[in-house]
């Protein structure tokens, strides 16, 4: 394996928030989901293996100075929910809903991934009161930002990056359609 702080383009006297940071930036541009049906998927996975490998030799010999575990699941996401991203990804929220409600872990991520999981059931209110919860504990994560954000603009839908459907912006999906339908119904009894 390749020096790894080199790997994560940190200095070998960085501290561990540093590590995390250099990390998480490497993970969401790394990470194998933004590749999907791309020619580059093998060459992203072997880049987010080297990645986690650095990570982990990196925080394991930091131990003593408060390192915690790193964030494989998916960009800036920890091991434990990597099979409630993918499970919200298929669509399988039954699952990822019986996995968030057997983890005893209660952080950012996991309020980040309810409030997922309930925009994806249609329930906007407790989707985004997650969100708030989600960013109140780690208001530093990008990901949990964009969505309370994007729950707060009114007539925006959201959709966590490569959870199916419409993207975010730019996109058309149901709502669209049905408010855009209901504009025109207006418009034709008016006349």
């Amino acid at each position: 394996m390749n020096d790894p702080y080199g790997v994560l383009g940190v200095a070998a006297n960085a501290s561990d928030e540093e590590v995390k940071k250099a990390y998480r930036e490497l993970a969401r541009k790394y990470h194998p989901d933004n590749y999907h049906d791309n020619p580059l998927s093998d060459l992203a996975s072997e880049k987010m293996k080297e990645i986690n490998e650095a990570y982990d030799t990196i925080t394991k010999g930091n131990a003593g100075n408060g390192a915690r575990g790193g964030y494989t699941g998916s960009a800036g996401g920890s091991a434990e929910f990597t099979q409630v991203r993918a499970a919200i990804n298929a669509g399988n929220l039954t699952l990822a809903e019986q996995l968030l409600s057997q983890s005893s872990v209660r952080n950012a991520e996991w309020n980040f991934l309810m409030g997922s999981l309930y925009y994806r059931k249609g329930w906007l209110d407790e989707a985004m009161n997650y969100y708030q919860t989600a960013v109140s504990m780690d208001p530093g994560n990008a990901e949990y930002r964009q969505a309370l954000n994007f729950m707060g603009q009114s007539g925006q839908a959201y959709r966590p990056y490569g959870y199916g459907g419409a993207p975010a912006r730019g996109g058309c999906d149901a709502c669209d359609v049905c408010a855009a339908m209901m504009c025109a119904n207006m418009c034709c009894r008016c006349s």
